[in-house]
């Protein structure tokens, strides 16, 4: 009778964590599910004042983003995995380019979801065939929370912007997450590091931060610019600038991004067409050119109708007669949300006189109550009188 073989030893973290750099991740730690401490009560509390503002879907799975536990009682181990997409250049310098859009870093190149979660199922395949192991893998589409865990993991720590911060790679880290029924044992979780620092919270264009380590999403210009359906408020329109797609104040501020190194994937370096392209061209934009300009970009999920809004509050912004025919363009859009930002707009460029005699002619072709409102809120405050 043949002798059977001996079991391969089970992965070690040693093991995995050569693995996942061998991937290409950036940096690697181990927790466990409940190594969140007071994160999960924290959300609840967050999502209670209604600082999520439209975000619903972090509302209808608030027990499971608040407790690991209850997304998955089994889940012994959590691996925590970082991808650096750190930037070229100084991010905040797009912002005095008035007539171009601003891009936050992040969606400046490739969908980070698609290339971290092919790695992470690459590594989680690995870690479940030699360990006999059940395990999950997880983006930031899913309901956990993966900064807490990240820290408890010794990754680095959520800053008082509330965001990641690494000793290593500054604010500029794109977070992925393993759950496993192995018992990987823990790293040492990491520190604060923000001491009396508060440079991210005093530059937020639009007074986001409640204070430290408290941010009301219904202020951010990511959420505004990203998350949220309808027309911007409009006393926080003129604050968010030439921002199109997000917002990286609060995070290239931070004084430890001395220590950040330009990201090695190509993939995450800025697309022709995406990073500071002209606002007058955006704007012109239908949904075709819409889908095919941003194909593989992250801001290809809001859809057209959003991304014109936003292009057309930094047409407003840009104090730039040259860009009204652009906005004047949209006047008669089929989208009521193109059209309401293109009246906001030109309310901002145009001269008393014209912007009355557009009103004129537009307002009664106008069914749209949102848009109607814009009309007349908007025609008593151009810059131009």
């Amino acid at each position: 009778m043949a002798t059977p073989l001996p079991k391969p030893p089970l992965p070690t973290r040693e093991t995995i964590r050569a693995r996942a750099l061998g991937l290409g991740f950036d940096a690697v730690g181990f927790t466990h599910p409940a190594a969140i401490g007071e994160a999960g009560k924290r959300l609840l509390q967050f999502l209670a004042e209604g600082r999520h503002g439209d975000m619903g879907w972090m509302a209808a799975n608030a027990e499971r983003r608040a407790s690991p536990h209850v997304l998955w009682p089994e889940a012994r181990s959590v691996i925590v995995l970082g991808l650096n997409y750190g930037p070229p250049d100084d991010p905040l310098r797009a912002l005095s380019q008035v007539t171009r859009g601003a891009v936050s870093v992040y969606a400046r190149g490739r969908d980070y979801h698609d290339i971290i979660k092919a790695r992470l199922k690459a590594l989680a395949r690995s870690i479940a065939e030699e360990g006999e192991a059940e395990v999950k893998v997880f983006v930031d589409t899913a309901p956990v929370l993966e900064k807490p865990l990240a820290q408890a993991a010794g990754l680095g720590w959520q800053g008082k912007h509330t965001n990641l911060v690494s000793r290593e790679l500054g604010s500029w880290l794109f977070l992925g997450s393993i759950f496993t029924t192995l018992d990987l044992g823990t790293d040492d979780p990491s520190a604060d590091h923000c001491g009396r620092c508060q440079a991210c919270l005093d530059i937020c264009p639009t007074r986001a931060f409640d204070g430290p380590y408290q941010i009301d999403a219904r202020r951010c210009i990511s959420y505004l610019t990203i998350e949220h359906k309808g027309m911007i408020p409009r006393a926080l329109r003129p604050l968010m600038g030439n921002r199109i797609y997000g917002c990286d104040d609060c995070l290239a501020v931070c004084p430890w991004n001395k220590f950040a190194v330009t990201t090695k994937e190509s993939a995450f370096l800025p697309r022709d067409g995406v990073n500071l392209a002209l606002l007058a061209e955006l704007a012109g934009l239908d949904d075709a050119g819409f889908r095919a300009r941003f194909q593989g970009s992250p801001i290809k999920r809001i859809g057209r109708d959003r991304f014109l809004r936003n292009v057309l509050i930094a047409i407003g912004n840009s104090q730039s007669a040259d860009l009204a025919h652009a906005a004047q363009a949209l006047l008669e859009d089929a989208s009521a949300l193109v059209r309401g930002a293109a009246v906001w707009a030109l309310s901002r460029l145009l001269e008393r006189a014209a912007f009355e005699a557009l009103r004129a002619r537009c307002l009664s072709l106008e069914d749209d109550e949102e848009v109607r409102g814009e009309w007349a809120g908007e025609a008593g405050t151009p810059i131009n009188p």
